[in-house]
């Protein structure tokens, strides 16, 4: 649930009242948890990236992949930009359990993926990198897979835009990510 912080209030006996105006109805989470201890956590936030952000990153996946001779599928150059550019734990895994872990994080989606890296520093572990999809990537995540694989065309030699959805797609994109600049800026 998205809100905004207002002004807290000092009890006297050193508690503080925090509250927050929020779009959500918060009634039926308020009847559910009043009588309650409940965990709060509060952080800014980052909105997540766009269907048209999702739509164009697979458009220019699509793009590059029939672009390479022999071709790759757009998946491949997915997971190769993921690991690239985007985010993930790095892990100590038990040697025996890196692969049942590798097959339940990949169960999570394309670009849900772990690598072995190195033996960890603890006898018996590897280290594995567990990359994120970009279904978890918040604007900035989004932008810099965008703007990566945006590069990767043009290295290619590769029209960008290849289609009106995706010229139409990248504008909105890059307006946004202006607004989110000027924002930041600020």
């Amino acid at each position: 649930m998205n809100g905004r912080l207002r002004e807290p209030l000092r009890l006297s006996g050193g508690e503080w009242i925090v509250s927050f105006t929020t779009l959500g109805d918060a009634g039926k989470l308020y009847d559910r948890l009043k009588d309650f201890d409940v965990d709060v956590e509060i952080k800014k936030h980052n909105p997540q990236r766009s269907k048209d952000a999702n739509a164009m990153c697979w458009a220019m996946c699509t793009d590059i992949g029939n672009a390479i001779i022999p071709p790759v599928p757009k998946e491949e150059v997915y997971r190769r930009a993921i690991r690239e550019v985007g985010e993930y734990e790095p892990l100590p895994i038990r040697e025996d359990a890196v692969e049942t872990f590798q097959r339940r994080w990949a169960a999570k989606g394309t670009g849900w993926f772990a690598e072995v890296i190195d033996d960890s520093k603890l006898p018996g572990y590897k280290l594995v990198f567990a990359y994120y999809g970009s279904s978890t990537y918040d604007t900035a995540s989004m932008s810099r897979l965008i703007d990566f694989l945006k590069q990767d065309m043009e290295n290619m030699g590769l029209s960008i835009p290849a289609s009106k959805e995706q010229e139409e797609a990248l504008k909105a994109w890059e307006a946004k990510a202006s607004c989110r600049k000027s924002e930041n800026a600020s």
